[in-house]
């Protein structure tokens, strides 16, 4: 899961944010010819549920939302460069952040997108009542905007410094003036200014978008007059790995996201791959009061008690390797090594001590128990990883069983698992990835609002991060990258979270040819001839 970032946004929980560079593409049928219209049939692993695009967390939501709507920047997928898209120019000076609007731009339904309607959109997430995931993540709280219709520009003036405040704006999606007035009307319908328009929703099977023509203010200046853009595409939720790619195989699919051993024959088949790297095993404990993991000893216990290597290999299939930050989502704004140099190591010894400390003492059975209650976690794990994520699970099940914790480990879609944890569902542990290019966004799902008033599904309350953050946010852009990692170095070091695996995300292609900078751009697809 983007919570895209990750993605969620990438927020793998994407926010991936969004979720999720383009990466390197590999099987390139360079020699196919490219052919324009046609149906592009994309595989989704879950239905992203309400498709209002500033109210989920989830990589489905993000995915489709990159079809309907427009974010104000975009950024370059190899540089990491500011570029244009809704905004054609921008100017940072002190906590004033100054756009100016494309001209020409228009909504899906006709009518013009103004400043005002912006600055409305950028104001709609600032209020906290809104309960918007993008607050604190893509766009700063406190931060006011206005618009001025005439000029075609729109003001940000900041309450606190943003380090990264332009990389936010390109991942933020502006909804056009009638989702605005009908915001309900956005849980089946869309409003953008996007380069597709949603034509028909089947919730649970299938969303089909028609090209929007005349559309020329995308990502870099894209249009939908290029050559090779689909007339046409279908999102239909796939579920089941294998399925997906048997589907790639026999033509039923164009692309789909492959994580597990599937991928090695639809590679071995010669089909086009868009590889990303990202975070892919990252283990969060639920901090609320009255959960097991609530106890730092007995978060620190379950993690000395894993052998994050072996479960690495096995949740990427031998494919991945060890997480490095977790900001992680290309392009990264700060590159470094915060994890491997902080995460605990395992000590099984250590682990049965801890709990010991903290009151567990072993039963009879092996199974440990304080005031006559079992040590008995509630694991939850994304069904996106194929048969290696469910392979693993059951690894660490066994794992923690060794020094008397009883796990029961269960495989959630994405649209469920968000539920659960921004909806304080029941849940101790939780493998979720959450995929961001920026570590000022990670704040609130590490500080703040417990869920479900705020995006900190996990109930983390660190000082030492909060201190470490008030710093780095001193700073302007990758100036203060090193104070970032130290800030995440500081909650991995405790097993406050757990990141321990990066693998490649490969989306295959037949037929066809895209980027994937962490989601797919719907401009960047090419129909290729059979």
């Amino acid at each position: 899961m983007k919570l895209t970032t990750a993605g969620l946004y990438g927020l793998c929980l994407c926010l991936a944010a969004t979720l999720t560079g383009c990466g390197s593409a590999s099987n390139s049928s360079e020699k196919a010819e490219i052919i324009d219209g046609g149906t592009f049939t994309l595989g989704l692993s879950s239905d992203p549920g309400s498709l209002d695009p500033q109210m989920g967390a989830g990589s489905g939501l993000f995915t489709v939302t990159q079809f309907a709507y427009d974010a104000l920047l975009s950024t370059d997928e190899k540089s990491g460069e500011i570029r244009t898209a809704l905004a054609k120019t921008w100017e940072v000076k002190g906590n004033i952040v100054s756009l100016t609007l494309t001209p020409g731009i228009t909504c899906a339904d006709g009518t013009k997108l103004t400043a005002g309607a912006v600055a409305d959109n950028l104001n709609f997430i600032t209020e906290p009542k809104n309960q918007s995931p993008f607050l604190g993540t893509f766009f700063p709280p406190g931060a006011k905007t206005v618009g001025d219709d005439s000029a075609g520009t729109v003001t940000i003036t900041l309450a606190q410094p943003a380090p990264f405040i332009l990389k936010g704006l390109s991942g933020l999606p502006i909804i056009c003036p009638g989702g605005l007035t009908e915001r309900a009307s956005l849980k089946s319908a869309t409003a953008g200014t996007g380069p597709y328009k949603l034509s028909e929703a089947a919730p649970g099977d299938h969303y089909t978008y028609s090209i929007r023509e005349g559309y020329t203010w995308g990502p870099g200046g894209a249009t939908t007059a290029t050559k090779g853009l689909p007339k046409t595409v279908v999102i239909k939720v796939v579920q089941n790995e294998s399925t997906a790619a048997n589907l790639l195989l026999s033509g039923g699919l164009n692309a789909a996201q492959i994580a597990g051993p599937d991928a090695e024959r639809l590679e071995k088949a010669g089909l086009f791959s868009a590889d990303t790297p990202g975070l892919v095993g990252e283990q969060w404990y639920n901090h609320r009061a009255g959960r097991v993991t609530e106890d730092p000893q007995v978060r620190l216990a379950l993690t000395k008690a894993l052998d994050l290597a072996q479960l690495q290999k096995v949740l990427t299939s031998g494919q991945g390797g060890p997480a490095t930050t977790l900001a992680s989502n290309e392009p990264v704004a700060c590159r470094g090594d915060s994890i491997s140099r902080s995460v605990p190591a395992r000590n099984p010894q250590a682990s049965a001590s801890l709990l010991d400390e903290a009151g567990w003492k072993a039963g009879p059975d092996g199974v440990r128990v304080k005031n006559g209650k079992p040590l008995s976690l509630n694991f939850l794990h994304q069904n996106n990883n194929g048969s290696g994520g469910d392979a693993a699970a059951e690894l660490a099940v066994q794992q923690w069983k060794a020094v008397g914790v009883q796990a029961t480990a269960r495989s959630q879609d994405e649209t469920t698992l968000t539920g659960t944890l921004f909806g304080a569902g029941d849940w101790d542990v939780a493998w979720v990835s959450l995929n961001v290019s920026t570590p000022d966004q990670l704040i609130p799902f590490l500080s703040g609002p417990a869920a479900p008033a705020g995006n900190n599904f996990a109930a983390i309350a660190d000082p030492d991060y909060d201190k470490a953050v008030r710093v780095a946010m001193t700073t302007q852009g990758t100036t203060g990258c090193q104070s970032w990692l130290d800030a995440e170095a500081g909650l991995v070091a405790k097993g406050a979270l757990v990141p321990f695996a990066s693998k490649p995300v490969r989306t295959f292609g037949k037929a066809a040819e895209f980027q994937v900078p962490g989601q797919l751009v719907p401009t960047s697809i090419r129909m290729l001839a059979k």
